[in-house]
């Protein structure tokens, strides 16, 4: 299992390549065979090329992410973190959910958010 410091470590990674428009950074993060649901209840995406896209198209978007509030840890293999998306002309607040296998890869991905969430 990943220790609280790991998680913390890769999702603070995340962020700062997602703000530094590095699409395969931010994949790297994920095991090769991880889902993606962003956000929860839409079809998910499965396999880090289809995660890749996914943030590439985010980021050529104009998007950038903001923590609200430190990274939090687990008893287990997750790792969340609330944050707002501004896009232009949209702010989104949302919350990921991590988890994470044995070698410390994200192996799924769930974004909390939804029509309440958004502002423009």
């Amino acid at each position: 299992m990943s220790s609280q410091e790991h998680m913390k470590q890769v999702l603070q990674t995340y962020v700062d390549a997602f703000n530094n428009g590095d699409a395969a950074a931010i994949s790297g993060l994920y095991a090769e065979d991880a889902v993606l649901e962003d956000p929860v209840g839409t079809p998910p995406l499965t396999g880090r090329a289809a995660i890749e896209e996914f943030y590439t198209n985010a980021i050529a978007g104009g998007a950038k992410l903001s923590l609200d509030g430190p990274i939090r840890g687990s008893h287990g293999d997750r790792a969340a973190m609330a944050f707002t998306v501004d896009i232009p002309g949209m702010r989104i607040r949302a919350i990921d959910v991590m988890t994470f296998n044995a070698d410390g890869k994200i192996t799924r991905m769930d974004a909390h958010w939804g029509p309440d969430d958004i502002e423009t």
